[in-house]
């Protein structure tokens, strides 16, 4: 038996397969390329990657564990399109986790990482002048994912990240006024002085307050697109 067609070997080579298209897939959804509700082709997903729609299929198996897409039986798999009440939600917990990573950080964050912080919001102002909101928008889900993984807790950090991927898109919407940019940046910075200030509960409610704020200009956009939606129906 040659080594390519031990079956180990091409578990592994089918795993790994699988997980690239998983990413790609994913990644695509997190851009923003699929919006909420839009169909999956299986067919074509295969083709434009250059693979079967073995590992395709897979892939979408585990997006859907991981809350991105939903399968629904004869009719096929569909971008998840999370209503408001279970965003709220997620932003609630999220705020929880942000406010636990502030006390962390503000008792054991070392000058590397926030040398690193600070370097990525220091990219975040440039991509502001740049008036880049796409890659504002990357940069602002890494600092707060890196923060969270300095805390150190991989539990939180595993928990986190799965439910800011649901709410990646509402995310996205929050910054899509680049107005709104140059004060965004501006609250990161804040955020570094409240970790730097040594003071776990100062540090703690800064996060957790940035994280409800999001939240508050989530629903505020949501109302903003149902009123708008209303007026086109009349």
């Amino acid at each position: 038996m040659s080594l390519a067609a031990h079956p180990t070997i091409a578990l592994l080579q089918s795993n790994s397969l699988t997980m690239v298209v998983q990413q790609e897939i994913e990644r695509a959804i997190l851009a923003g390329e699929y919006r909420p509700g839009a169909k999956l082709n299986e067919a074509a997903l295969a083709l434009g990657l250059g693979v079967s729609r073995g590992p395709v299929r897979e892939a979408f198996r585990m997006l859907d564990e991981a809350g991105l897409v939903r399968t629904e039986k004869n009719r096929g798999v569909f971008v998840r399109d999370i209503p408001i009440d279970e965003a709220v939600e997620i932003y609630e917990l999220r705020a929880a986790m942000e406010e636990s990573v502030g006390r962390r950080l503000a008792q054991h964050m070392t000058v590397a990482q926030r040398q690193e912080a600070e370097a990525i919001v220091q990219a975040m102002e440039q991509a502001v002048v740049q008036r880049d909101a796409n890659a504002y928008h990357l940069l602002n889900l890494q600092f707060h994912d890196r923060l969270v993984e300095m805390a150190g807790n991989r539990k939180l950090a595993s928990v986190y990240r799965k439910l800011v991927k649901e709410i990646a898109l509402f995310r996205r919407m929050n910054l899509a006024d680049e107005s709104l940019l140059p004060a965004s940046a501006q609250a990161h910075w804040d955020l570094l002085r409240a970790i730097q200030s040594r003071n776990p509960e100062a540090a703690g409610r800064a996060l957790f307050e940035h994280a409800m704020h999001s939240m508050a200009r989530m629903v505020d956009n949501d109302l903003a697109r149902r009123a708008l939606s209303g007026e086109s129906d009349t």
